[in-house]
């Protein structure tokens, strides 16, 4: 009986090397492996167990494993509609950006699905794919899938076996299984039957599946299992009454009924803050007296004639529900400042910035990786002398909650492409060479200037934080700063020294914006930022999960390790894709303060119920989980 199944095996081998599909992914050049590579489960022809049987089987090309970054502009060095296969060889994680699909595999077997930058694991690789490749992927491959990787032919097989369908509904018990376990062991009051009963629903279902030969009917009982498994995960997290539940948002209501209406939904669906954009694209969303006075748009057009900030923040209160200001601080958005004459830089094309490379035209550079989008100069005294005004009229006018400060930075760069670098105005051109006797035109990273340049941006953004700080401690408003998890990237490419901003204590919070599905790759992430900020600093994990369309468990995983990491709450980005799959996720258990077969937990920090094991330990400020490298920056549509 085994022999025939190698036998068929072999067959269904070359008839798919013969016979790949037509919409394959274009390949032209394919990176040689070294042998150490061939080793992995995945580069061996499948094994089939016993009893195991293939019910489906796909075929494509890739184009290239391991890619070169060096020769690449495009994150982790995938290109478009390209099909990659990374190995631990490349890295600990493919450094992708999030407008692709990724299947990360463990041995030979799919154990997850991600949106971007995920962690490649020891003895497996993850499959990449962007525009018609992640297509493929997502039609193709599923958890429980097994791989193939014919190097020879360049070849790429997806197996669907018996065990493939029975695969993912033993690791979603498993998972619910442990997160149970974690609450029980933390938490004496946790109510945990109703999970319990979801998983002993799977539990009865998985073994009819498992003693099934129809292919059918074995498929059907897995699915039921995966079903009650994932609604086992939903429910296992308890409430936890202290811990902020954000969305951002920009607003599109233009009347207060629509207002109210948008915030009865937010109410309903367990979320106690908003992070509202009220400075975007170089426009207010209120009329502004600011922006009148310095001869700018008064108010974005689509308000005008009613103040929705105003009334935002009057109903949201009456719903206890907290408003941060989203506010743009150095970026203006991506339309031509000649399109409308009262734009910020139509008005003041002095403050635009500019990188070296366009340092003496007249205008402002585009940030061609940031959507095309201009910057106004953090080292301008005017340009921070207008924000600043702008704050603390929203501040007294409005009483916001707090201020959440976005594009807190240069745009980004190359960090070793000096013709990419930003900054070079005028203003900081003359200032620079007033201190330091050079025009920073006429350096190069190989000067030792450089540093001292570099050095100067920084201190100018964060001589900004300093102020914002200050003015938030006067009126007794929060301060938080969106940033990026990477200190190191964060410094080289974006001139952002968040560091020294906590430290310091010029802010309240951070609010980083973690753009992975990936629960591993977001504990990484996350500790990238507790490792360095002060204890003092709150953390609040900015989810992508809804933005990426992960699934509705993707977002209860990523919420429970930011939980298990001590954060002090949650934001997802961003409320236009907080469908109801995903808010009647948080409302089954998380989100759901009045769910009656729920505990309300009055604070996060876990009491012991039981003896601690080891990895259940709160980690230490400034220990080390897991380094990485080669972060994504945000290219999202904003």
């Amino acid at each position: 009986m085994i022999r025939k199944k190698i036998i068929l095996l072999t067959a269904t081998l070359l008839l798919a090397t013969l016979c790949v599909q037509a919409a394959e992914p274009d390949f032209t050049m394919i990176t040689p492996l070294e042998e150490e590579t061939v080793t992995l489960p995945a580069f061996t022809p499948l094994s089939l167990n016993s009893n195991e049987v293939i019910f489906k089987q796909n075929s494509t090309r890739f184009n290239t494993i391991d890619p070169s970054i060096s020769a690449s502009y495009f994150p982790g060095g995938r290109g478009a509609n390209k099909l990659v296969i990374y190995t631990p060889k490349f890295g600990l994680h493919t450094g992708t950006n999030e407008f692709g699909t990724e299947a990360i595999v463990e041995g030979n077997t799919v154990t997850a699905l991600s949106g971007a930058d995920s962690t490649i694991p020891k003895e497996g690789i993850v499959i990449s794919g962007h525009g018609i490749a992640k297509n493929w992927i997502t039609q193709n491959i599923s958890v429980g899938s097994k791989i193939y990787v014919d190097k020879n032919n360049n070849l790429l097989t997806v197996y669907t076996t018996s065990d493939s369908y029975t695969y993912e509904a033993k690791a979603k018990i498993k998972e619910a299984n442990s997160i149970m376990d974690y609450y029980k062991n933390f938490y004496p009051n946790y109510n945990y039957q109703l999970p319990q009963s979801h998983i002993q629903t799977a539990q009865n279902y998985l073994q009819i599946a498992e003693n099934e030969k129809n292919r059918i009917v074995l498929q059907q009982y897995s699915k039921e299992a995966i079903d009650a498994a994932n609604l086992a995960i939903q429910t296992s997290l308890p409430y936890i009454k202290d811990e902020l539940k954000g969305m951002w948002i920009r607003p599109t209501e233009t009347s207060e009924e629509q207002i109210i209406s948008t915030l009865e939904k937010i109410k309903s669906n367990g979320f106690n803050s908003i992070f509202l954009e009220t400075y975007f694209h170089g426009k207010t969303i209120f009329p502004s007296q600011t922006m009148n006075r310095y001869g700018f748009t008064v108010q974005n057009e689509i308000f005008e004639g009613f103040d929705p900030l105003k009334t935002w923040i009057k109903e949201a209160h009456k719903r206890d529900i907290k408003v941060h200001i989203w506010f743009q601080s150095f970026y203006v958005g991506n339309k031509a400042p000649e399109s409308c004459q009262s734009s910020i830089l139509a008005v003041r094309p002095d403050w635009g910035n500019k990188t070296k490379k366009y340092a003496e035209l007249p205008t402002a550079t585009k940030s061609v990786s940031e959507h095309n989008g201009y910057f106004i100069d953090p080292a301008n005294p005017e340009v921070q002398t207008f924000l600043l005004e702008l704050l603390t009229e929203i501040i007294d006018t409005y009483h916001p909650d707090g201020i959440n400060l976005d594009y807190i930075r240069y745009p980004n760069a190359s960090a070793n492409n000096e013709q990419s670098a930003w900054g070079f105005t005028e203003y900081a051109r003359n200032e620079f060479k007033e201190q330091s006797g050079v025009d920073p035109l006429e350096i190069t990273t190989s000067d030792v200037q450089w540093y001292d340049w570099n050095q100067y941006r920084r201190n100018k953004i964060t001589n900004f934080v300093q102020k914002v700080g200050q003015l938030g401690k006067e009126k007794k408003v929060y301060i938080s700063t969106v940033i990026f998890p990477d200190l190191a990237s964060a410094l080289s490419t974006k001139q952002q020294d968040w560091r020294t901003w906590s430290t310091r204590g010029y802010i309240n919070g951070f609010t980083p914006l973690f753009l992975t599905y990936d629960s591993g790759m977001l504990g990484s992430m996350m500790n990238d930022v507790m490792r360095v900020k002060a204890p003092s600093t709150d953390l609040f994990a900015g989810l992508f999960v809804t933005f990426m369309g992960g699934s509705s468990e993707d977002l209860i995983r990523q919420i429970y390790q930011t939980r298990r990491m001590y954060a002090n709450g949650v934001i997802l980005f961003d409320y236009a894709h907080t469908t109801p799959v995903y808010t009647s996720t948080l409302m089954a258990g998380a989100f759901n303060e009045g769910k009656k077969d729920k505990i309300i937990i009055a604070s996060d920090k876990p009491k012991k119920k039981a003896q601690k094991e080891p990895e259940k330990k709160k980690p230490k400020q400034g220990k080390v989980i897991m380094s990485t490298n080669n972060k994504g920056f945000w290219v999202f549509t904003k």
